[in-house]
């Protein structure tokens, strides 16, 4: 049966696919402990119980979300616990193996917002309003030899995420980057983009890149 992403919810792009490719790197089985942190649509989620783990939680803010979620993953019948939440909130009290984000990053001006289209992408400024929560919240999530997987735009600065990951004690890296055309959103933006320097004049094209951090055994 064919599911599609309903109105209102993240639909998978280029970033999505980036980010499961790194997840299909790493190493899964049935004692994997996955959170799919902002699931939107669920495919990272899906990808990882689909690859065997059976302790795969996905959360998103939006209902919608968790309901696209939850009903992708029973027609497909996969072991996945959907919450809704902010972020890291609704598991603070738990512990994984392995994290994946794949935040709002776009900068825009104003403060990100918590209603309407644009919750998904509209990111703050400087795109690091909800990439910095995530730095700080994750790593004390992660068991020992955890790993977290985070993608967002070169528009957001990826040395200061790998900066602020190592702070906290993770081994962190940049892993996969990848040059895609502008989308809707980010063309949209061009202008505000162009006239706060955030990129060079005509620019069309934006870099993704995916960020690896790991506890320590």
């Amino acid at each position: 049966m064919v599911f599609k992403t309903p109105p209102g919810v993240y639909a998978p792009q280029d970033d999505t696919w980036l980010l499961t490719e790194a997840l299909l790197r790493e190493d899964i089985t049935a004692d994997t402990a996955v959170l799919d942190v902002g699931t939107g649509s669920g495919a990272l989620a899906l990808v990882a119980a689909g690859r065997g783990a059976v302790q795969v939680t996905a959360v998103d803010v939006s209902p919608l979300a968790v309901g696209a979620t939850w009903l992708r993953a029973r027609l497909k019948g996969l072991p996945v616990r959907v919450l809704q939440g902010d972020l890291l909130t609704p598991v603070a009290d738990r512990g994984f193996d392995l994290i994946v984000a794949n935040p709002p990053y776009v900068p825009v001006a104003g403060r990100r917002i918590r209603r309407g289209r644009g919750v998904a992408w509209r990111a703050g400024a400087d795109g690091r309003a909800v990439v910095e929560r995530i730095c700080r919240d994750a790593p004390p999530l992660l068991r020992p030899g955890g790993v977290l997987l985070l993608v967002h735009s070169g528009l957001c600065d990826p040395d200061r995420t790998v900066e602020q990951l190592a702070g906290t004690g993770l081994r962190a890296a940049v892993t996969d980057r990848r040059t895609i055309p502008f989308g809707p959103v980010l063309r949209e933006q061009a202008p505000w983009l162009e006239a706060h320097g955030l990129i060079a004049p005509g620019e069309t094209k934006e870099e993704l890149v995916v960020i690896r951090a790991e506890r320590h055994m």
